[in-house]
């Protein structure tokens, strides 16, 4: 299992440039990222779970970040997409703004690496200067390098 997030990154798999600026519009352009991903079994199924799930509470994690997630049957492995948007998308369920999404679909059985997963997701964010390198990351490479430097600072070298 892959307890980093830097392992679950895909170039393919990240835009740095949402266009929606509406919440479900928003998490639908970034969740198909993952339609095509070989532990995507049915991509209807974990869309439909992740949009249940965030309508029963917000994913906003505050700082301008939202982590949409579904605890699924629909995907085999932990499957992961980003989306970054300039303007920001208002999640209007928690009045914020979000300027970074993580589109998170975890297996039902695995809820283990996805705590594990979480909690490094929110010690790489919650400095601001990490936010602001994120954010400012020129290509979906370059924002993979840096989750791999902001693991590396924060969560030790790779064991």
């Amino acid at each position: 299992m892959a307890t980093r997030l830097s392992k679950l990154l895909d170039p393919a798999r990240i835009t740095l440039t949402v266009h929606n600026t509406k919440r479900t519009n928003a998490i639908n352009e970034v969740a198909k990222l993952l339609e095509s991903h070989p532990d995507v079994v049915n991509f209807q199924g974990f869309y439909n779970e992740l949009l249940a799930r965030e309508r029963l509470d917000t994913t906003c994690l505050g700082n301008e970040i939202a982590l949409p997630h579904a605890r699924t049957e629909h995907v085999k492995k932990i499957v992961l997409a980003v989306g970054r948007s300039t303007e920001g998308v208002l999640f209007e369920n928690s009045n914020q703004m979000v300027k970074l999404m993580f589109v998170l679909g975890t297996p039902k059985n695995n809820p283990t690496d996805y705590l594990i997963l979480v909690g490094a997701l929110c010690r790489l964010i919650k400095d601001a200067a990490s936010r602001e390198a994120l954010l400012a990351a020129p290509t979906p490479e370059a924002f993979i390098v840096t989750v791999k430097e902001l693991e590396e600072r924060i969560l030790g070298p790779e064991k």
